[in-house]
């Protein structure tokens, strides 16, 4: 007897459940499209009724929410489980390695979150939050070069805004299929040292390595064993 995804979920718990519907819910967005996205289409790859689909996201809108939700979840445990570091540029470095790292990882949630895969979708206060923490993480590895003296010439949001936006231009490219994956790596670390340059601090501070030789050497680096690409 085949065991559908339901009730294996059903053996696990409610949040299990919930995973295996937003699962199913994702696959059908990126195979067939939004038009796909029905609470009964859904309910009948997951195996379950569409009362149980009601219950948890409250319809189809509570649904594309909840894949919103999901995917920056994801992304907030990811960054969170970079290694902490006491030098700035390289808990920067780090997060920024990350962002990529995820967007390979889970690009079907970077395209609900980042490049519109749900039209009209319209998020709520809980999911502008959501995707506002994320950010913050950004935001908090600038401010640590500022306050450290590696970073100067704009407030800490300008500059995370700017490499915010790099960054999500190279990972849509990337995901999209414009890049092979060795080249885009390359391409991604020369894009954050370009960025970053015009923001580097003509002193180090003492007892610092200048910037522009930690940029060398962090965000060049071709085979050191945080890159993955």
């Amino acid at each position: 007897m085949t065991v559908s995804a339901y009730q294996q979920a059903q053996k696990e718990g409610q949040s299990v459940v919930r995973a295996a519907v937003l699962d199913a819910a994702k696959r059908l967005l990126v195979t067939e499209g939004p038009a796909a996205l029905t609470v009964r289409r859904i309910s009948g790859e997951v195996g379950c009724s569409t009362k149980v689909i009601y219950t948890l996201f409250g319809g189809k809108d509570g649904l594309g929410e909840a894949l919103w939700l999901e995917g920056f979840a994801r992304f907030e445990r990811w960054l969170l489980a970079v290694p902490p570091s006491d030098d700035p540029f390289e808990r920067l470095h780090a997060g920024l390695m990350a962002y990529r790292e995820y967007a390979l990882s889970e690009p079907d949630y970077y395209r609900v979150m980042f490049q519109g895969a749900l039209p009209g979708l319209k998020p709520g206060p809980e999911a502008v939050e959501a995707a506002k923490r994320t950010f913050e993480l950004l935001l908090r590895d600038v401010v640590g070069c500022l306050d450290a003296g590696l970073l100067r010439g704009a407030e800490a949001r300008e500059i995370a805004d700017v490499l915010w936006m790099a960054v999500h231009g190279a990972v849509s490219l990337e995901i999209s299929g414009f890049f092979d994956r060795d080249v885009a790596g390359r391409r991604y670390r020369l894009l954050c040292v370009s960025v970053l340059t015009p923001f580097l601090a003509a002193e180090p501070p003492a007892d610092e390595f200048p910037a522009s030789e930690f940029l060398a050497s962090e965000f060049l680096a071709s085979d050191d064993g945080r890159d993955r690409s």
